[in-house]
């Protein structure tokens, strides 16, 4: 079992900005950027090309949904995309607001206060309500 399956089973705690039956979106505890969002299928399956047509379809229109909140929560010119799959044998769709390239250097993480990651996570939570 992944991580990111303990935290879909609530095993381990986690600032979660999305759910429903299939897709699970949550910050990144080790941002490279604030407001780094993870989006996952709650399937465990390790490669994203793994999984079928319509899950693959379905995680995509769920980051969607996620990104354009995550865009109006987070002061960015855009909301960059990646999908490494290396660290986390789970798939996941990395969401990195960004301002300018740099931004999303992924060997520049950092960590940020608890307080600062509940405003990001209730401000993007407003947005999908809004």
């Amino acid at each position: 079992m992944t991580i990111f399956s303990k935290i879909v089973a609530g095993e381990i705690p986690s600032y979660k900005i999305a759910e429903d039956e299939n897709y699970y979106a949550f910050l990144d505890i080790n941002p490279v950027a604030p407001g780094h969002t993870l989006v996952i299928p709650k399937r465990e399956v390790s490669y994203i090309f793994d999984l079928t047509p319509d899950e693959y379809a379905g995680l995509w229109a769920f980051a969607r949904r996620v990104a354009a909140a995550l865009e109006q929560a987070v002061p960015c010119r855009r909301i960059g995309i990646a999908v490494i799959g290396l660290e986390v044998p789970h798939a996941h769709i990395h969401l990195v607001p960004l301002n300018k390239e740099g931004d999303m250097d992924f060997a520049h993480k950092q960590q940020l206060p608890p307080e600062q990651m509940e405003q990001i996570r209730q401000a993007v939570c407003e947005q999908l309500r809004g």
